[in-house]
């Protein structure tokens, strides 16, 4: 009988990865709560109507790789792909487009889209993302392009920023039209050939080569910005500019979904081959009323996590590891004490057998104590604990009771 194995594109997190992932996760929810932003969880689990509506019909999400299903109940449900339409959801469902004022929320954990794995792309994988409600002045934007920098800084992750706007609804319809119009002809693939007809700015957003030298001559969006958009997108880069936030403004920057208005980004690494987007979201004022809310100012962003660990460096403060053990039968219970009493302060580890001096200090190095503390018949008798520490080989016996 062969082994069972994880499912194509999904992995186990551990070791190494694990350490740099709870790493991120902890520094990363510092920085954003920092920024006023507060943690929440949305379910994995959502109606499919949810995506289908705010994700949109013609993003590849939707129409290609959806966990989709109808359980038991006869309900159509999948498996989230993404993290913004679950938490638009929650702001709805507990009218917060209601309560009016600015809400805040980051959030981080598992998303799924049944795709061809590869390098830096997985069936399930993480992202660590934040929301913003109720702020659409253009401050919000850069605040939020700010903060992800900070993150990325704090790990010491390199980034190019890829900026655009992609308008509102007063002058999007206009640019649209223009677009159809230029397409028209053009030898397209079959994906952008759906797309001319849901929605075809995504043309723009095609990864095929071929289409890509076919849309050189693309209108520009950032040329038919009615007057608001253009003020708003032009004060962002002076406001960026201030900060010394270096950019690039790409006009054919349209993200992967359909409902983003108005600014646009990525951070994009150059050190992780083809798939070099680590971070990217934009500004939706239109999805919350789109999900049977008010409309409500909106913008946001996501971080995919496995894309960062072999880019992440960690801080070179090692943290202070104790290492407890017993040398004797009578001191198992003395060391399980003061190991309880320890882990308030600091963290612990242990070995509950009991063993000789030297196979207890391998067992410490190991597991990467920075500190050895022993018990043995003589520390019994005497109510003492042996330290050392290993880094700099000091050694010394105080009391326990000091201890």
């Amino acid at each position: 009988m062969s082994n069972i194995q994880s499912l194509r594109g999904m992995k186990d997190i551990l070791d190494k990865n694990s350490e740099l992932f709870t790493y991120f996760i902890d520094n990363a929810s510092k920085i954003a709560s920092r920024y006023g932003f507060s943690y929440l969880e949305t379910p994995i689990l959502e109606e499919t109507a949810l995506f289908k509506r705010s994700v949109g019909e013609s993003s590849d999400i939707v129409g290609k790789e959806m966990y989709q299903f109808i359980d038991k109940g006869e309900n159509d449900v999948c498996l989230r792909p993404e993290g913004t339409a679950g938490v638009v959801r929650m702001f709805v469902q507990n009218k917060l487009d209601r309560a009016g004022g600015t809400r805040k929320y980051f959030y981080h954990g598992p998303m799924f889209r049944y795709e061809r794995p590869q390098k830096g792309r997985l069936r399930e994988f993480h992202q660590f993302g934040c929301e913003s409600f109720g702020e659409s002045n253009v401050y919000e934007d850069a605040n939020i392009i700010l903060m992800i920098s900070e993150i990325l800084s704090f790990f010491k992750i390199e980034y190019n920023l890829q900026l655009n706007s992609l308008g509102c609804k007063e002058c999007m319809p206009s640019y649209k039209e223009n677009l159809v119009k230029h397409l028209e002809g053009l030898s397209l693939c079959s994906d952008c050939d759906r797309r001319v007809l849901t929605n075809p700015i995504r043309v723009l957003d095609c990864k095929n080569d071929s289409c890509q030298n076919e849309l050189k001559d693309a209108p520009k969006i950032t040329n038919s910005l009615c007057s608001i958009c253009d003020t708003d997108f032009e004060k962002l880069k002076v406001i960026l500019d201030k900060n010394n936030i270096t950019y690039e403004v790409d006009s054919n920057l349209v993200r992967g979904l359909d409902y983003y208005t108005k600014t646009a980004f990525e951070f994009v690494s150059t050190n992780i081959g083809a798939q070099s987007a680590i971070a990217g979201g934009g500004r939706y004022d239109r999805l919350v009323e789109f999900l049977g809310g008010r409309e409500t100012s909106a913008i946001g962003f996501a971080i995919g996590i496995e894309r960062l660990l072999e880019l992440i460096i960690k801080n070179e403060t090692k943290e202070e590891v104790l290492y407890i053990g017993a040398m004797s039968e009578d001191a198992i219970d003395t060391v399980f004490t003061k190991v309880s009493q320890k882990r308030k302060e600091l963290k612990v580890i242990t070995d509950y057998k009991v063993r000789g001096f030297g196979k207890h200090l391998n067992n410490a190095q190991k597991l990467g104590a920075t500190t050895v503390a022993l018990v043995g018949e003589n520390e019994i008798k005497d109510n003492t604990i042996w330290i050392k520490k290993l880094e700099t080989k000091e050694e010394q016996t105080i009391s326990l009771d000091e201890f």
